[in-house]
């Protein structure tokens, strides 16, 4: 059986959270990293869309000056060298952000992996300089997350593959119920463990490649191949 690997961006394929950075970078002395909905969100009281609505409504940028901005961080560098070396074996990978398409986008592109399908929240700049977050990825069956990482889990079950989540917090939880195995580091590790779902750790893209070739390594004895 192939294996889908649905890793989170923020945090995760990029160590830094460039959305959250975002956020208090383009709001005056960084209102939206302050907002109340932040810490609502954090205690599970309200989901991510509410979330991401109450920071942009303090946001002021253009598109040029986001992607600069974005520019500035980079992801894992185990990161695309995983991902080539999973789809050289016939599994898949997929980005599923609860960040915006502006920076997923393009650090994919410029990481020579503009092919590899992603889903993450859209940002549209308007002229006067606010902002309007979208979310065409929304799943109807879950009224918090803008982008519900369990519904692209589900998808890729019922097309016959073996389910990873890998990511690192909060917009991971409903992810890593859905999955088959869940690869997880910071926050998400500690709320594994808390709520004891299974889990392997995994800090970085070099561990996540480990875990890959131990599973290939699996498959092969299953088949009675070698080693």
């Amino acid at each position: 059986m192939p294996i889908a690997y649905l890793c989170d961006f923020d945090g995760t394929v990029s160590p830094r959270d460039i959305g959250a950075a975002f956020a208090e970078k383009f709001s005056p002395a960084g209102a939206a990293a302050r907002v109340p909905e932040l810490a609502s969100w954090m205690a599970g009281r309200i989901g991510h869309r509410e979330l991401t609505r109450a920071q942009c409504a303090c946001l002021r940028s253009t598109e040029a000056e986001a992607l600069a901005f974005a520019r500035d961080f980079r992801l894992d560098p185990r990161f695309a060298p995983f991902a080539r070396e999973a789809l050289g074996r016939g599994d898949a990978v997929m980005i599923v952000s609860e960040g915006f398409d502006f920076y997923v986008r393009d650090h994919l592109a410029r990481e020579g992996l503009g092919e590899l399908p992603w889903a993450a929240n859209r940002l549209v700049f308007q002229p006067d300089g606010t902002v309007t977050p979208e979310f065409p990825f929304a799943d109807p069956s879950c009224e918090q997350c803008g982008n519900c990482k369990a519904q692209h889990v589900r998808r890729y079950r019922s097309r016959g593959y073996h389910t990873v989540l890998v990511g690192d917090g909060t917009s991971d939880r409903h992810g890593a119920l859905a999955a088959d195995a869940v690869l997880a580091r910071s926050s998400l590790l500690e709320w594994c463990r808390a709520e004891g779902v299974p889990h392997t750790i995994a800090n970085d893209f070099g561990e996540v490649a480990e875990y890959a070739r131990r599973q290939e390594q699996l498959a092969a004895r299953g088949r009675g191949g070698r080693t």
